[in-house]
């Protein structure tokens, strides 16, 4: 499926109030950006005082200082909201395992299913689940098992626990990112029969996530977002 990634500020679906976890990340950074300007109510949840010193580009969204993985932080969080995106990401971890993001995953459903929050779009990766060996020769046989296996365990743990979590969600795997300006469109598919590879901008990713707050075109399934 193809998508102009062209959404003017101001316009499309009705104002949300969303939290957006992992939000001083480069690509979580865009997606307040691009909230922000679509009219939606952005709070974030942040780590420290000093991980948002270093940020730019929160302005204008409401900010609670806290652990992802703490469930009574994200409870304070999600309060009064319609809905969450998942940024969250980890660093490569080629000899330490890595558990941040099942467990951050896991606090959250539990704080979502507390509060009544339903909608969850989560950015996962290129690699997780059935995604796997899609990447190309040089992501799959050198990037994927020297740097990236034990964060995409853990990614794929993740994904069970939003596919379990019985809450309204989607799986957004995006290939590889990149810093480059916005292209004309985005493919999205799940369908990844002769896909081998491929790159996308951060603010294009992010914003295929927005899309998603409100629309149930991909609910309860996992499309990788490439160009």
């Amino acid at each position: 499926m193809i998508y102009s990634t062209a959404t003017p500020a101001g316009t499309g679906p009705a104002r949300r109030s969303v939290l957006v976890l992992g939000a001083t990340g480069g690509t979580g950074r865009l997606i307040v950006a691009q909230a922000l300007a679509r009219g939606h109510d952005v709070h974030v949840l942040v780590r420290s005082p000093e991980k948002l010193e270093k940020a730019t580009g929160l302005e204008g969204a409401t900010v609670t200082v806290g652990d992802a993985r703490d469930e009574r932080a994200l409870r304070n969080a999600l309060r009064g909201r319609d809905a969450v995106v998942s940024a969250l990401g980890t660093p490569a971890s080629p000899l330490r395992e890595v558990t941040a993001l099942s467990e951050s995953t896991r606090a959250l459903v539990g704080a979502m299913r507390a509060e009544g929050v339903r909608r969850l779009v989560c950015i996962t990766g290129m690699g997780a689940g059935d995604s796997v060996g899609h990447g190309g020769f040089f992501f799959d046989r050198v990037i994927f098992p020297a740097l990236l296996k034990k964060v995409y365990a853990d990614k794929n743990r993740q994904e069970a626990l939003v596919r379990q979590s019985g809450l309204d969600w989607v799986l957004v795997r995006p290939s590889v990112l990149n810093d480059k300006a916005s292209g004309p469109v985005v493919r999205a598919f799940t369908d990844l029969s002769g896909f081998h590879g491929g790159t996308i901008a951060r603010a294009d990713a992010a914003s295929f996530v927005l899309d998603q707050v409100s629309s149930d075109a991909w609910l309860h399934r996992s499309p990788l977002v490439s160009w």
